[in-house]
């Protein structure tokens, strides 16, 4: 009996958490204070307060949550991004995720090591944990509203990209650490691999997990959801497996089956944004039940982190980021909002916990320091976003997440897409053709498709869309 006493305990304990976790999340969309913040503040005092929590989770623990939280993320974020949107930003997604991650990680090591004395191997350790953004936090700073246009997207994408590249740069740099007879070219190769094999399982595991989507009928309409999330585990373990990085993986996996159609798509998309969610509370509060208030203390470690929060927010990312803009068809005030959108989360406190597990020197600075710079990333420039995007005139629109299954169009004559490409239709951002019938049979959907009256075409799209996208299939409504 007293076993299944503090069972029930600790399923009551969780269990409360986890809804006053989502109630402070409703809480705090009203008051645009960032979850993240608290996730990261309430976790460390409450460990103060009940030891016995402090010690529930072990750093590898929190590091497995957390490991499992980001593959939903990603693999959502992914989703949501679709491969005709990445493909509208891929240059500026692509530079800022592995050019821009690498040279922010290479300008705060320059700064750990010359204004806070750090050594040249510590002062790498906390640039490669630093330099990835955080797609959870973006989002959940903006609550229910979505950043329209291409600045939108490269934000999203950069977040998504440069996790799984600064994960696979940690664990090199961790690798050039802990071996005495370790150079920097470890870390080289140990990211060309990681990337590498990700991005082809990646494509490989979307290539193979589609046509299962699309043809094996489930008896359960809730199965559907939780199908694609196993595939979404499959894709994560192999690459993993093979010594590639499951994140990219899972990341482009969700690119690839963004855009496609497959049964239940609706409910499998509002499926994943709702875990999502639950995922980055889950990984905030497993890794605030990390931080010892003790070390906290130090107050050359909260000078230290502002110095590097403070360089980080105002020069290192606009000069890691910003050049890299100049060539992309952004206006100047996107421009300055994606190089300010730079929010730190869940992945750079992983990374540092991955330190942590491998015992690298000055493990527990490390890990202070890498927390509060997060705490003020997400506290101080999470608040600030959704101020600078609106004196910056950022375009938002209200995101319901009550995404239709398909609706269908027959083309009209004489309507815009009456000979058009599909590739060439100005469908809304969240909108994509996902079959077409001609002459009562399906017709393979591709960019080059060109429509002819007479054929019934299913869309994907949000019901506020619906009347603009009639208009372009059938004409003007009389």
């Amino acid at each position: 009996m007293d076993e299944t006493r503090d069972f029930a305990l600790i399923v009551l304990v969780v269990s409360l958490a986890l809804f006053l976790a989502i109630l402070l999340r409703s809480l705090t969309a009203r008051f645009a204070v960032p979850a993240a913040a608290l996730f990261l503040v309430i976790p460390p005092v409450a460990a103060e307060v009940f030891p016995s929590l402090g010690n529930a989770l072990s750093i590898v623990e929190v590091e497995r949550i957390t490991t499992v939280a980001l593959i939903v993320i990603l693999f959502d974020g992914g989703l949501h991004i679709g491969l005709r949107r990445f493909r509208q930003s891929a240059g500026p997604i692509l530079s800022l995720g592995i050019v821009g991650t690498f040279a922010t990680a290479a300008l705060i090591a320059a700064a750990g090591h010359w204004l806070l004395g750090l050594g040249w191997t510590l002062a790498g350790l906390v640039g490669a944990a630093l330099a990835p953004t955080d797609p959870a936090v973006t989002f959940s700073v903006f609550g229910n509203r979505e950043i329209r246009g291409r600045s939108g997207t490269i934000l999203e994408g950069e977040s998504g990209a440069n996790d799984p590249v600064g994960i696979a740069l940690m664990i090199g740099m961790i690798e050039f650490a802990t071996r005495d007879d370790a150079t920097f070219w470890v870390v080289v190769h140990e990211f060309v691999v990681e990337m590498v094999v990700g991005l082809a399982v990646g494509v490989a595991g979307a290539m193979l997990l589609l046509p299962l989507f699309r043809r094996l009928t489930l008896p359960e309409p809730s199965l559907y959801p939780l199908r694609v999330l196993a595939g979404a585990g499959v894709v994560y373990g192999a690459s993993a497996l093979l010594h590639g990085s499951g994140f990219i993986a899972v990341f482009v996996a969700g690119i690839l089956l963004g855009d496609k159609a497959m049964p239940r798509k609706g409910e499998i998309e509002r499926f994943a944004v709702g875990l999502s969610s639950l995922a980055e509370i889950t990984a905030f509060v497993a890794l605030g039940l990390t931080i010892d208030l003790g070390t906290l203390s130090d107050g050359n470690l909260w000078l230290d982190g502002t110095i590097l929060f403070v360089l980080l927010t105002l020069v290192i990312r606009p000069l890691s980021v910003g050049p890299l803009l100049l060539v992309s068809r952004l206006r100047p005030g996107e421009r300055l909002f994606v190089m300010f959108g730079g929010l730190k989360g869940a992945v750079p406190i992983l990374l540092a916990a991955l330190a942590v597990i491998a015992h690298v020197e000055h493990e527990t600075y490390l890990y202070g320091l890498v927390y509060v710079v997060v705490l003020f990333s997400v506290a101080i420039q999470g608040t600030a976003m959704p101020i600078l995007a609106t004196r910056l005139g950022i375009p938002f629109r209200t995101v319901s997440h009550e995404l239709a299954e398909a609706r269908g169009f027959t083309v009209a004559r004489s309507a815009l897409a009456d000979g058009r490409r599909v590739d060439s239709l100005p469908l809304a951002e969240r909108a994509w053709v996902g079959g077409v019938r001609r002459d009562g049979r399906r017709v393979q959907v591709n960019g080059s498709l060109v429509l002819t009256p007479g054929d019934r075409v299913d869309v994907y799209c949000e019901p506020a869309d619906e009347p603009a996208l009639r208009r372009i299939f059938e004409g003007a409504q009389s």
